[in-house]
């Protein structure tokens, strides 16, 4: 059952329906249910929360099938083409066994910042205007090299994408302790998570802020991407894997920056994919002071098995390939949080989650916290992208941030 006093909103006084852990033993792409796409999101709750629930779930499936079929139409034919699944057979074998050995150097390599440039140029017109410090834009040429050698002349042929960059805001007087953050699929626009978060307002507690552009995304996706983030489904398996270890690569490289700078405490928290990634820095990088993923997926496999009309697709595939979903799961479990144990203690982990969310659902935050052991967890009444009460989990990460002592420069 869910602590009740680890949330804080109007589902606080209430409480999950299911008691049990449902996070299995490892390697959990094998023992976790076949069917966990199909296991309810259900929260037992007051009429008045209940209806605000059901509410803003019903918004969020229009939004699903509207990004399902999005990347049904322009994303998955190139993915599973028949070249492409050769492609991939050919090279998958690799990736579950790295994920076997479920040790997170074995697969996301330190990075060497040495001979790393990385320069500062305008952030733009809708740029944060702090009175008291810099907004710019960094970026980099990344030096990353796919972990899988064979994959090493491919993946480089998307040239935007090999080109880091980040936001960061910073105080004249500095440096201070940093939030990163990571946005969500399609969801880059600095401007966007500015609001969404409230970072202004970090900003002036203190804190400067560094927004970090996933690949495949933004100024990273190429000229001719339908939409931001096609790259990184619209090329296969195998080469998601590899995005995802670019993705590590890269934000630990500005980390790299960051000290360089003397920057002494950084922090990261995401929404959605970014939470997925924010999650996966846990057991990755112990440089990390805290880690805060906001409504993550943790299984990338289980979620499209919900996602319609994607999952019509993807159900025909496996069926069509003899593939389970455990065995997609192995597929891509060497970037998944669930493979690994994180590196940051418990008491410096929390988990924001929406119990109308339904598409990251529910589920997949209760995972997390169940593998990460139960740390600190808040539930809203809402939506993956309305946030009800979000004003009182902001507030409860401010506190958490001053509890854990991040404040202290």
């Amino acid at each position: 059952m869910y602590d009740i006093a680890s949330t804080v909103s109007r589902v606080a006084n209430d409480t999950y329906s299911h008691t049990r852990r449902i996070m299995p033993a490892q390697p959990w792409w094998n023992t976790l249910e076949s069917s966990f796409h199909k296991f309810p999101d259900d929260f037992e709750l007051d009429l008045r929360t209940e209806l605000t629930v059901d509410g803003t779930a019903a918004a969020d499936y229009l939004l699903r099938t509207a990004g399902a079929s999005l990347l049904t139409g322009l994303a998955l034919p190139t993915s599973i083409s028949p070249r492409q699944l050769k492609r991939d057979m050919a090279t998958i074998n690799y990736y579950r066994n790295k994920a076997d050995k479920a040790n997170p150097t074995a697969y996301f390599k330190k990075p060497d910042s040495s001979r790393v440039e990385i320069q500062t140029s305008s952030a733009g017109v809708l740029r944060f205007k702090p009175d008291d410090g810099t907004c710019e834009l960094l970026s980099f040429d990344s030096p990353f090299k796919t972990v899988n050698p064979k994959l090493r002349d491919s993946y480089p042929k998307q040239r935007r994408n090999m080109r880091a960059v980040a936001q960061y805001w910073r105080h004249d007087e500095g440096p201070r302790p940093t939030i990163c953050v990571i946005h969500g699929f399609m969801a880059d626009p600095y401007w966007l998570n500015r609001m969404f978060f409230a970072l202004p307002w970090f900003y002036a507690q203190g804190y400067d802020i560094l927004l970090y552009t996933l690949p495949h995304h933004g100024k990273r996706q190429s000229r001719l991407s339908p939409f931001s983030g096609h790259g990184l489904f619209a090329h296969g398996l195998s080469h998601l894997n590899e995005s995802m270890a670019h993705a590590v690569h890269d934000f630990r490289v500005f980390m790299d920056y960051l000290e360089a700078r003397g920057v002494r405490k950084i922090g990261v928290t995401g929404i959605s994919l970014g939470g997925y990634t924010s999650s996966l820095l846990a057991a990755v990088e112990d440089r990390l002071h805290f880690s805060i993923p906001n409504v993550p997926v943790v299984s990338l496999p289980d979620l499209v098995l919900e996602w319609f009309p994607m999952n019509m697709a993807i159900k025909s595939l496996l069926k069509l390939s003899g593939t389970s979903v455990r065995e997609a799961r192995h597929m891509l479990a060497v970037h998944s949080p669930l493979t690994y144990q994180p590196l940051i203690p418990k008491e410096r982990l929390m988990v924001i989650a929406g119990a109308g969310d339904r598409l990251a659902p529910p589920k997949h935050a209760r995972l997390l916290w169940d593998h990460w052991d139960r740390p600190r967890i808040h539930w809203f009444p809402g939506n993956h992208l309305l946030h009800l009460d979000k004003g009182k989990y902001l507030k409860e990460i401010a506190r958490f941030l001053r509890e854990i002592g991040f404040d202290e420069k």
